[in-house]
Parts: C-alpha cells; sequence; structure tokens
C-alpha cells in the first residue's frame, strides 16, 4: 500500500500529545510498563523522559516532534506492516519516522523481548 501526499500531510499534522496517551494504554492494557515505552521511544527518537513531558506540553505535531529527533542508527532495521503499510518501502521519511514509532509500540504491545525491539544486533 503506497502513501497518498494527502496522508502524508494528515499524518505530519498530529501531535503528539493526542497519540501518547493511546500508546501508553495500549502497552499498559498488555502488561507493559510507561518506563518500557519511554525506553523504545527514546531508543528511536533520543528524547529522555524530561524531553517527552516538555514535548507533550508544548504540543508539538509529529513534524516538529521528529524534526530535532536523533533517529537511530538502526531504526532501518524496523521491518514489518503496520495499519496496513510496509515500514520499510514508505518513501515519505517523515510518514516512515511515524510509522517506525508505531511499529515499536506494537511490538511492545504484542511482548516482544526488549533485545529484539532495539534491534540490539
Amino acid at each position: 500500500m503506497k502513501t497518498t501526499d494527502k496522508h502524508n500531510e494528515q499524518m505530519a499534522k498530529i501531535t503528539f500529545a493526542s497519540v501518547y496517551p493511546h500508546y501508553l494504554a495500549k502497552v499498559e492494557k498488555k502488561g507493559r510498563k510507561k518506563e518500557e515505552l519511554h525506553q523504545v521511544i527514546e531508543w528511536l527518537t533520543g528524547y529522555d523522559d524530561n524531553k517527552l513531558q516538555e514535548l507533550i506540553k508544548e504540543n508539538v505535531n509529529f513534524t516538529q516532534f521528529f524534526q530535532n529527533a536523533k533517529l537511530n542508527d538502526n531504526a532501518h532495521l524496523i521491518t514489518g506492516v503496520i495499519c496496513g503499510y510496509r515500514v520499510e518501502e514508505i518513501t515519505n521519511p517523515l510518514t516512515q519516522q511515524i510509522r517506525y514509532l508505531d511499529k515499536l509500540v506494537d511490538e511492545l504491545a504484542k511482548g516482544r523481548k526488549m533485545e529484539k525491539i532495539l534491534r540490539v544486533v
């Protein structure tokens, strides 16, 4: 499935603060902890707990969220399907980064071991 320009624009405008509670609820419902979610987000973006709280408070959209992120060098190892899209085939860089995050949260909620989620080589 290929993303459209309209889809990419919509994704860019979504605020991280509006999605974060859904990420947290998803992982906690499956018995995982907030700290594990933050570990996954920090691995991908470089944002620690304090920076995450700041970004949530500032109500940044995903464009702003990923603009200053230091994407992990192993992020390209994130593969698979999320929301009907194969993440490694998404051509829009921002949409791909958002789907990387979605995929990591999904793996965490599914009970995958942290070493596998964080692509420890």
